[in-house]
């Protein structure tokens, strides 16, 4: 009896919902986009029973309870620029796009606080930062298409976290829409609050599976007067490890970005690409240094101070300084490349992970000759924000499709790896489907049982982005 009804409950439930929230806000069949049946992931679309695309907070929830009412999963959706699967629907479920909630709410100066909807574009918050003579550091390739409340569900890391932390560390105050349709609301501007339990960090980095994120208050920071950067070329790792020591004690609170790129990274980027290269190939690693500071005469100062004693140490052994914001941005433009990997590389399997510092060069060395020996043809490439704990790889057969490259060898070989080091299988990406068997590389068996614990407390049916993360 229960198959028999589902069709028709769920017919009711996207029909109220159009009388509801109007027949412009439920797509269903052929009207589905494309944009909602994936992310970023190398993942086969899936297309889901519906896209229902409320405007507020109110709208969300009477679709969880349409939802609810006709047993029908359903899964937020923001930017679907992820890369683990976690955004992504099943055939049958609903997903709840907040596309259409976005804009800028509140920017209150004083309190250097900025409130805005969920759906919000980051591009769209940094250039309203911008504007009002702030900066919001959280900075990603993908700040263009990603949305504001999908960077805080999965934690996003980004360029800054060196010297502004993850993406919890950037928020004061939470709306979100709960598995059985409550709202809840939170727009706490107090960077000291101590009033119980502090419940934005249980939705922060949750990937959707714990509520629905739909209005944030984030925290703004000085527009910095001054940037410095400079691209390094050393000879090898240990070297790398004493120029970030010697960047942190030498530069400060002004350090803003430390970002390490090995050598066969440098050779896709500068050969194949064709990115200019500041300085010559033939080094052991390459590193972007860059500074945030009040003072570009001083700040300007130090920094080459801090870098000719770099250079009389030998700790580098050669650089390039930038002497204009243009060139910083072309500097910028060899780390950020990597968004050019499909076009050069072809189909590809990209990978974010979680090492101690000491242990990363290790690591890009071991894998890369594992890889190669364990799996015919195959090539990688390693680069990411060493400064923070966070290196990317990506790895490839030529030739092959996305479908037939041998990620499960990979993904044994990689994670295996990591495990073995002490890493973490996720840095900033998130978990959702295409990590979830490795999790346990990463967590131990009381933090899982923990996690499902909260699952089950806060969506006891099991219908809120069901089979996500745990």
């Amino acid at each position: 009896m229960h198959a028999l009804n589902q069709p028709r409950r769920a017919e009711d439930a996207l029909e109220d919902l159009k009388a509801g929230l109007g027949a412009h806000a439920v797509l269903t069949g052929a009207d589905v986009p494309a944009r909602n049946c994936n992310d970023w992931s190398a993942q086969l679309p899936r297309r889901p029973l519906a896209v229902v695309r409320p405007v507020d907070a109110t709208g969300v929830s009477q679709t969880v309870a349409a939802c609810r009412a006709a047993g029908l999963p359903f899964v937020p959706q923001g930017g679907m620029t992820g890369l683990c699967g976690g955004a992504t629907p099943e055939a049958g479920w609903v997903a709840i796009s907040l596309e259409r909630m976005t804009g800028i709410e509140e920017i209150d100066t004083a309190s250097a606080t900025m409130t805005v909807k969920a759906g919000t574009p980051l591009e769209v918050v940094q250039n309203a930062a911008d504007a009002a003579g702030f900066l919001f550091p959280l900075d990603l390739g993908s700040r263009g298409s990603c949305a504001i409340g999908g960077n805080l569900s999965t934690n996003a890391g980004g360029n800054r976290v060196i010297r502004y932390g993850m993406t919890r560390d950037l928020v004061l105050g939470l709306e979100v829409v709960l598995a059985d349709g409550t709202v809840v609301t939170n727009l706490n501007k107090l960077l000291k609050n101590n009033a119980g339990y502090d419940l934005k960090h249980l939705f922060i980095g949750s990937e959707g599976t714990l509520g629905i994120i739909t209005r944030v208050v984030l925290r703004l920071f000085p527009k910095p007067r001054s940037t410095m950067a400079a691209l390094c070329a050393l000879s090898d790792y240990d070297a790398v490890v004493t120029l970030l020591g010697e960047a942190r004690n030498g530069l400060g609170s002004n350090l803003s970005a430390f970002e390490v790129m090995w050598p066969d990274y440098w050779q896709v980027v500068t050969e194949r690409i064709g990115v200019r290269a500041p300085v010559g190939s033939g080094h052991g690693l390459y590193v972007l240094v860059e500074t945030h500071g009040s003072d570009e005469a001083a700040d300007g100062a130090r920094f080459q101070a801090w870098l000719e004693g770099m250079m009389e140490q030998g700790v580098l052994a050669d650089a390039a300084v930038a002497q204009s914001h243009a060139q910083t941005q072309a500097f910028w433009a060899v780390r950020d490349a990597c968004a050019e990997f499909g076009q050069v590389l072809g189909p590809h399997v990209s990978y974010d992970i979680g090492l101690v510092v000491a242990h990363m060069d290790a690591f890009a060395t071991r894998c890369k000759t594992a890889l190669s020996a364990g799996i015919p043809g195959c090539e990688s490439v390693y680069y990411g924000h060493i400064g923070d704990g966070n290196l990317h790889l990506v790895a490839w057969v030529p030739g092959l499709a996305i479908e037939q490259q041998p990620k499960a060898a990979m993904d044994a070989i990689i994670y295996g790896l990591v495990r073995e080091l002490g890493g973490s299988v996720s840095a900033e990406h998130g978990i959702g489907t295409m990590k979830k068997p490795w999790l346990g590389h990463a967590r131990s068996e009381p933090e899982i049982a923990l996690m499902r614990t909260l699952k089950t407390a806060l969506d006891p049916d099991n219908l809120l982005n069901p089979g996500k993360v745990i």
